[in-house]
């Protein structure tokens, strides 16, 4: 009989945290235009990733391609195990599971509040309607506006329209959340009403992508920031080490024009 071996401090390595969302060498081409250039991103359960970059960097590509807005011709894209292919039923069952919000909300305007967030569980999901009203309202607590709920989108400011459009994310209870520059419609003043409720859904533990130019959020929100110019990425880290010791002259001159310094 073999002897057992005995457990000692290197005896079970740790293994990593599971993966939500897996690129690998993921490329994209619009024409002759070389869009994403051989992207590897790795992204763990519950971790929180801002993604930066200059305009045309490839940034709202690279989210977009995660639920299939775009299509990628080269590379692998996994969420939640399930490899992203031109099967139709792959795609959906992805989309259902992947929250998106956008620059411009994408209510329906004939619809009210309450109703933008009821279509798409009753749906695709196909929860009862009580159920779903019931969800709804929940969720509009949660980016607190429950008492917008029977108004129409074109009543509400763009602040409120954005956190309607968070909250019918929501109410599918997506495994992660993509933010497509969320901010960068509004106002200066509902820019903050915006990113409070953005960082309370980071408390909550949900995985998030983010594309933004908020650099205030990234600090205090994201485990790491990524840094795409040119369709790569060009640098990643925890944002402490990002923004004080950038290592690539590209991220260096990136961030001198946002931040000022």
């Amino acid at each position: 009989m073999s002897t057992p071996l005995a457990a000692g401090p290197t005896a079970t390595p740790a293994a990593p945290a599971e993966a939500m969302v897996e690129l690998q060498e993921v490329h994209k081409w619009y024409d002759q235009f070389h869009v994403l250039r051989n992207i590897n991103l790795r992204v763990a359960r519950g971790e929180r990733i801002v993604v930066c970059g200059p305009s045309g960097s490839g940034k709202s590509t690279m989210i977009r391609c995660i639920n299939r807005l775009e299509e990628h011709q080269r590379g692998r894209i996994v969420v939640d195990g399930v490899e992203l292919t031109s099967d139709v039923k792959n795609i959906e069952r992805i989309r259902s599971e992947v929250g998106m919000v956008f620059q411009h909300f994408n209510l329906f305007p004939h619809l009210t509040v309450l109703e933008n967030c009821v279509l798409a569980p009753m749906w695709v999901r196909k929860t009862p309607r009580r159920q779903a009203e019931e969800t709804a309202m929940e969720y509009l607590e949660r980016v607190r506006i429950p008492e917008q709920a029977r108004k129409y989108p074109g009543q509400l400011s763009g602040g409120q329209q954005q956190r309607v459009a968070i909250a019918r994310s929501l109410c599918m209870r997506p495994k992660v959340m993509l933010f497509d520059e969320p901010t960068s419609a509004l106002d200066p003043e509902m820019i903050k009403e915006v990113l409070d409720v953005m960082v309370g859904l980071a408390e909550s533990g949900m995985t998030m992508l983010c594309v933004t130019h908020e650099m205030g959020f990234a600090k205090t929100v994201a485990n790491r920031v990524i840094f795409m110019d040119r369709g790569e990425i060009v640098e990643e880290n925890e944002p402490e080490a990002f923004f004080t010791h950038p290592r690539q002259e590209r991220t260096k001159l990136f961030l001198s024009q946002i931040l000022g310094h």
